[in-house]
């Protein structure tokens, strides 16, 4: 009987384990070669450069062509990422999130129309313009009540470029690297110039009863302070021993200086003709309550050769060359005008003033000239009104051009009792006469009123000025006129005036 080895007849345990591992082994080895394989793949495409190519900008036909051309110079490198298309419009409502405001466009009228404010139903009747395109010749009204020079924000219609993408933000962001920001209460400069300032007379009595002289500056205080700078013309200086007079010797409690600190101001004017009434001590004494309080003064001085140094300001990118003069019936003679050892104001030198008009333009400076003419003595009985004293008065037309004709970009008359008129000469605007912020002549209407002007500066360029009336009563308050009341006031200034002529 033939017998078989058992290690013949069923497979050992070594040849079973054998099998598996060899399929590991080849797992492993296809595993390392596909990981190998892939990162080559990898490396060899990231050492090519990836090329995507960028959406079309498309400028919509709503753009003007300087926003065209200022939107292809923002975008030159700008690689879209995305097809998209830059529209613009102009409207009342401010822009979204997913808009850019461009500009403001605020409604404009000419300087001799007599339209002041308009309201949104009507806007589409009237003109706008950029904000940064306002001049003088062209006069900037409200809408809807609101002045854009209040608060940089009402009172205009809003420029908005529209953007058909699904995210604006980045395209945003770029245009917003170059283009110029609004105009705002940080880069415009505000100047409130004011007219006659006289705390005098039968306005003590009144402080008496008072004790304090900003009681007279109370309904005007707010308006005047709020702008950058303020200007009055003071005529009368502030002595310790005033004594309420009727006469024309005139003189200021030193309790009526507060109404200056009141209104905010920075600048007094001293071309007027009664600083030295109460004797020339007390106006060196004004002079250096000035200059304690950080209170510039320009027109008048110490002496002559102070009286007549232009005031030089330097406020926002603003430079200005301030020249006051005195071409009335003061006088080094009559002891009015500053002499080389005595105070007064700065009586007129042609010579001097041309060449300082001339010396000022060549640095680049914005001139204004302010002038102390003679008045108009017109008045009639006692309440009634004179409207003869609206015009300028004899050789005062030509003399205030004349101003004009030598450089000055600015001419202000502020000798005036009653506001008188304005006109647009050469481009450049003359305001005749401004009439009296604080003084006691309340006999007649017109010698109650006063103009307050606002001057805009932007780059050394008067942008505009806003003409602001007031009034005051036997209360010796100015306040400010209602939009009624000033409408038919300016529109009487404005039909006197000589433009054209």
């Amino acid at each position: 009987m033939e017998t078989y080895s058992t290690n013949l007849s069923r497979p050992s345990n070594r040849s079973k384990s054998r099998g598996p591992k060899s399929h590991k082994i080849i797992f492993a080895i296809l595993f390392i070669l596909t990981v190998t394989g892939t990162i080559f793949l990898l490396i060899k495409v990231m050492k090519k450069e990836i090329v995507i190519v960028p959406g079309t900008i498309t400028y919509d036909d709503s753009l003007q062509d300087s926003e065209k051309a200022f939107l292809e110079s923002a975008l030159k490198d700008f690689r879209a990422p995305e097809d998209i298309t830059i529209s613009a419009s102009t409207d009342l409502e401010p822009p979204s999130e997913t808009s850019l405001l461009y500009d403001y466009y605020v409604p404009v009228v000419d300087f001799y129309d007599n339209i002041y404010n308009i309201t949104s139903e009507d806007a589409e009747k009237y003109q706008f313009i950029p904000v940064s395109d306002l001049t003088p010749e062209k006069r900037l009204i409200s809408l809807d009540g609101h002045y854009f020079f209040d608060d940089y924000t009402t009172g205009t219609m809003y420029r908005t470029l529209h953007f058909s993408s699904k995210d604006p933000s980045i395209i945003i962001s770029k245009i917003k690297e170059t283009l110029k920001p609004p105009l705002d209460r940080a880069s415009v400069l505000s100047l409130n110039q004011t007219g006659v300032t006289a705390l005098t007379r039968a306005m003590l009595n009144t402080l008496n009863s008072v004790g304090d002289g900003a009681y007279f500056a109370e309904k005007v205080s707010d308006f005047l302070k709020s702008s950058d700078l303020t200007h009055t013309s003071n005529e009368v200086s502030f002595a310790s021993n005033c004594t309420n007079s009727a006469s024309m010797t005139l003189c200021s409690d030193p309790r009526m200086f507060s109404a200056l600190t009141a209104i905010g101001t920075d600048i007094v004017e001293l071309t007027g003709n009664h600083n030295n009434d109460w004797g020339t001590s007390a106006n060196l004494d004004t002079l250096k309550l000035y200059s304690e309080n950080n209170i510039k003064t320009f027109g008048g001085g110490k002496n002559e050769e102070d009286a007549a140094t232009p005031l030089e300001l330097s406020e926002k990118g603003n430079n200005i060359t301030w020249i006051g003069i005195n071409y009335s019936t003061s006088s080094k003679e009559n002891g009015q005008g500053a002499t080389e050892n005595s105070p007064g104001a700065n009586i007129y030198d042609a010579a001097l003033t041309k060449t300082q008009i001339e010396e000022a333009k060549k640095q680049g400076n914005f001139v204004i000239v302010d002038i102390q003419f003679s008045e108009c003595y017109s008045y009639p009985d006692e309440g009634a009104e004179m409207p003869e004293c609206d015009y300028p008065i004899s050789g005062q037309q030509a003399f205030f051009r004349q101003m004009i004709d030598e450089g000055a970009d600015l001419v202000v008359g502020t000798q005036a009792h009653q506001p008188q008129t304005f006109e647009i000469y050469k481009g450049k605007p003359i305001y005749y006469g401004l009439g009296n912020l604080f003084f006691d002549q309340v006999y007649w209407p017109g010698t109650e009123r006063s103009l307050i002007l606002t001057h805009y500066f932007k780059d050394g360029n008067l942008l505009q000025t806003r003409i602001t009336p007031t009034m005051y009563d036997r209360t010796y308050q100015p306040k400010i006129l209602d939009t009624s009341e000033s409408t038919a006031f300016l529109n009487r200034l404005i039909s006197a005036s000589p433009h054209g002529n």
